[in-house]
């Protein structure tokens, strides 16, 4: 029953979600949360490893939540899941390309959901900050150590992009976040 749960659920998030993975992690929070799949702690760890893996986020979300349910079988149901709906529709609309695009329906559609999504990315940047630091949800306690790091790393980056004259590559960012982590801890 899991397994069908699983994707159901993720085609769900696959099939009314735009804007790429960061627009889903709201949907996919919800989802957790409602079926009590995962906490909200485990979940902010799910989407910094799945930042960090190679691939898209919210297929990499879909794939942790269904192998925490599911274990392997899981994990690709609901990888299914998720990936399924933009395949089917990419099919779709590559096959009527030419007269799609030129739709003015469709134009008209594309153009009234580009500030949703915006608002979602931004909504999602802002709810893991204030996550991160405890403000959001409301925590007994502020993580004194993350403002110390997010601060850390902001000035590194503000002071890499007047030296380079380009922006510090993301993967350094996330390799200095883990060691100050670390630094931190000891």
């Amino acid at each position: 029953m899991i397994y069908l749960v699983l994707f159901w659920e993720f085609f769900k998030i696959g099939l009314f979600s735009f804007g790429g993975g960061y627009a889903m992690i709201p949907i996919i929070k919800e989802v957790c949360i409602n079926h009590n799949w995962i906490s909200e702690d485990m979940l902010l760890n799910y989407i910094g490893i799945s930042e960090s893996t190679p691939g898209p986020i919210a297929i990499n979300m879909a794939t942790f939540v269904g192998s925490s349910q599911g274990g392997i079988l899981g994990a690709i149901i609901a990888t299914l899941g998720v990936v399924l709906p933009s395949f089917i529709i990419i099919l779709i609309i590559a096959i009527a390309l030419k007269n799609f695009i030129k739709n003015r329906y469709v134009q008209a559609t594309l153009k009234g959901m580009r500030p949703v999504v915006v608002g979602l990315i931004i909504f999602t940047g802002l709810s893991l900050l204030l996550s991160v630091i405890k403000v959001y949800p409301v925590k007994e306690e502020i993580s004194y150590l993350s403002i110390i790091i997010i601060a850390i790393l902001f000035v590194l980056s503000f002071i890499y992009k007047k030296i380079r004259k380009k922006n510090i590559p993301t993967i350094l960012i996330i390799l200095l976040s883990g060691c100050l982590g670390l630094l931190f801890l000891i």
